[in-house]
């Protein structure tokens, strides 16, 4: 018979590696690692990636390379942005909270503007007009 303690730790064990991934996808999903208020980036899409876990672009904005992230694909083609829409050189610009590290060239977007078009992949976090 095993002592009960083998059992216990096997449950905190579990508990905690079920916790620790818990943690880590509410952090990647959430809003955490940006800043408060609206960040307006613009300038010239090198890279669109449509695909898990976030859309995103690659910018070129005055000679600095940003990443932009997007919602998920599903929601981002459902906001009608698509690979279709958008292509390398394309003037861009990308509206959302960036990174609270100001080294870090990264933001999420919650409106993308490409070719006179306007995208709201997260409608419910767009600004104020």
């Amino acid at each position: 018979m095993q002592p009960p303690f083998n059992g216990i730790r096997s449950v905190a064990l579990a508990a905690a590696a079920i916790l620790a991934a818990v943690t880590a996808a509410y952090a990647h999903h959430g809003w955490s690692w940006t800043q408060d208020g609206f960040f307006e980036l613009r300038g010239t899409i090198k890279a669109i990636y449509i695909g898990n876990p976030h859309a995103t672009l690659d910018v070129d904005a005055e000679g600095e390379a940003w990443r932009v992230e997007m919602a998920p694909p599903s929601r981002t083609i459902a906001a009608g942005f698509t690979e279709a829409v958008a292509k390398v050189g394309d003037e861009v610009t990308a509206i959302g909270n960036r990174s609270v590290d100001q080294a870090e060239k990264r933001m999420k977007a919650v409106r993308i503007i490409v070719n006179g078009k306007t995208y709201d992949v997260y409608p419910d976090r767009v600004p104020p007009a």
